[in-house]
């Protein structure tokens, strides 16, 4: 059904988003505390819940006791409403999640890429598909009842060609029509996001950034990337390389080569990463593998952190975030030793001093942040009753 802007029809769509949003941030309310919290009428109110009960999208659990009076009906959304998979891709392997609409965790599933294919150029959608069918298979869903998938991966998509860039490490994930090939393999849509573009939307959403509309994740793991965040919104670039730090030239590290985005290297062949990344911090420590380990060891943790705010010092002079958030094995290996380290370390420049964080989410960030990616997809679509 078509809807004119300021008819009764807008007006009740956006009361009808208004309730559901509502419900989705505090969850069970009674329909008193809808209309206050929303501003309108008790009549109104039920006539939204009972609009929302019939399309399936909330449901009644309950009563809420402790008042004068009847009890009063607690409403919630409907959690079969809708379900989304969030997935993570890495060299080794997929890893699939599949949630409700209300964000709860129906079942997972670990795809590694070795044991299954020993040629995973080929078999990527395949592959994927598996994750997510076993994911379904353990929530008890069929494929048909997803309305959403986003998948986290290193690189980032281009928006012009549809190519994945600045992840060689992953073999057959280039194709310019993988993301078709994969939505026509799980009949649902499939967005590609960068893996800490992801992981930033978890930091915002529920981890070090909440209230933060300028901020940089710094992501050092096995390989270095960074989400930037202006005015609330994330910063991609004309290729979708925005972020890309760990290819950023820095004095002292070679220059990371490889002929273009497509093909550059990720194995810290230089850049940044070849500073930072874990495989550099087990170097500096004598070939120690385990990062609390090498971390622990005081001249190392020094020399990384020197080189660590000497990158982020060229972040902070071109886009002056008001928080820096380290995240990343290294970044956690290290705590709070290590931010303190780099904060004093930026102290000295003539810059801009950003508040820095240590992130503390619990679990996979990327994850996290693929299933708020697509919990906003999904509601998007879902919760508009303009063609109710």
């Amino acid at each position: 059904m078509a809807v004119t802007p300021g008819t009764p029809s807008v007006l009740r769509v956006m009361n009808d988003r208004a309730a559901l949003d509502l419900l989705v941030a505090h969850g069970p309310l009674t329909r008193t505390r809808i209309g206050e919290l929303t501003g309108l009428s008790k009549p109104t109110t039920s006539q939204i819940l009972g609009r929302l009960e019939a399309a399936g999208l909330v449901r009644t659990t309950g009563s809420q006791a402790g008042r004068p009076g009847p009890n009063a009906v607690l409403y919630e959304i409907e959690p079969g409403a809708a379900h989304v998979a969030a997935l993570s891709a890495d060299p080794t392997g997929i890893t699939a999640v599949v949630a409700d609409i209300t964000g709860a965790e129906r079942g997972r599933c670990r795809i590694e890429a070795v044991a299954v294919a020993e040629d995973v150029r080929h078999r990527t959608a395949q592959l994927v598909a598996e994750a997510v069918e076993g994911a379904l298979g353990k929530a008890g869903l069929r494929p048909d009842e997803l309305t959403a998938t986003v998948i986290g991966t290193p690189g980032a998509i281009d928006p012009h060609t549809g190519q994945l860039r600045y992840a060689p490490h992953l073999p057959g994930w280039h194709s310019r029509t993988l993301r078709a090939e994969l939505a026509e393999v799980l009949g649902t849509p499939v967005s590609i996001e960068n893996d800490v573009n992801l992981a930033a939307v978890a930091e915002q959403h529920e981890g070090a950034a909440q209230d933060h509309d300028d901020f940089v994740l710094a992501y050092v793991d096995e390989g270095v990337g960074a989400a930037i965040v202006l005015g609330g919104t994330l910063l991609r670039g004309a290729t979708g390389g925005a972020g890309e730090i760990g290819y950023m030239p820095l004095p002292g590290a070679p220059l990371a080569r490889g002929g273009d985005s497509v093909h550059a290297r990720t194995d810290g062949g230089g850049g940044f990463q070849s500073l930072v990344a874990a495989p550099a911090v087990r170097q500096l420590a004598g070939g120690v593998h385990d990062l609390g380990e090498a971390l622990s060891n005081p001249g190392v943790l020094d020399e990384v952190a020197r080189r660590l705010a000497t990158g982020l010092a060229a972040v902070v002079a071109v886009v002056d975030p008001e928080l820096v958030v380290l995240s990343g094995t290294v970044a956690q290996a290290g705590g709070d030793a290590l931010r303190e380290r780099v904060e004093e370390e930026l102290s000295g420049l003539a810059l801009p001093r950003p508040q820095l964080r240590v992130s503390e989410l619990d679990g996979d960030p990327i994850l996290t942040g693929a299933l708020r990616t697509a919990l906003t997809q999904a509601r998007d679509t879902v919760f508009d009753t303009s063609t109710a």
